[in-house]
This record gives structure tokens, C-alpha cells and sequence, in this order.
């Protein structure tokens, strides 16, 4: 056997692998289905809010709930002292949404 033909068998295996992964994929999905609609149902008489994402800051805990200007609590260059700040983009538009302050200041004499 040719090691071109070898690596056409191991290739067309590892294409067929990931193909069945996603036929598993759907397969669970059908399947957790009613247990998704259940839990639905379930936070919707409970009235839950959302899910804590992290348990380290209070500003990624959640990202809708954080105040937008506590990671700078410290002062706005400190370094990010929980990694799960790196995790977690900013809200969309949140970088656009103040104005710029320096082009209002005077500069002191």
C-alpha cells in the first residue's frame, strides 16, 4: 500500500468522524428537547432572572447587570485581576457610547 493511500483512508476516516459527530449532535438535541421545555416552563413560574456566567468579579458576573465602570475600580489602566475579565467582551456599543472628555478640558496652565 502506497502512504498516499494510507493518508486517504486516515483522512476520509477522521471526514466521516466529524460528519457522525454532527448526526450525534442532532440526535441529543431531539432528545433533551422536552427536558428544555420543561426547564423552561420551570423559570418562567419561578420567575428566575438570568444565570451568573462567573463567580469571581461583580462585573462579570453578569454583563447586563454590571456597573459599567467597575472593572476600572482601582484606576482605568490597572491591570484585570480575575481572568474571566478577559473572557467577556464588553456590551455592543458600549465603546462608542460616552464622548470624548478630552477635546472639552482645558488644558491646566
Amino acid at each position: 500500500m502506497r502512504p498516499a493511500n494510507l493518508a486517504l483512508i486516515v483522512f476520509a476516516s477522521a471526514i466521516g468522524a466529524f460528519a457522525l459527530s454532527f448526526a450525534d449532535a442532532a440526535r441529543l438535541r431531539a432528545q433533551s428537547e422536552s427536558a428544555s421545555a420543561e426547564t423552561a416552563r420551570l423559570v418562567e413560574r419561578l420567575g428566575l432572572t438570568d444565570p451568573a456566567l462567573f463567580t469571581e468579579a461583580r462585573y462579570t458576573r453578569h454583563p447586563t447587570q454590571a456597573d459599567l465602570q467597575s472593572a476600572f475600580q482601582d484606576h482605568p489602566v490597572a491591570f484585570e485581576h480575575f481572568p474571566t475579565g478577559s473572557l467577556v467582551p464588553p456590551p455592543a456599543g458600549i465603546l462608542n457610547a460616552y464622548e470624548n472628555l478630552d477635546r472639552k478640558t482645558a488644558a491646566p496652565d
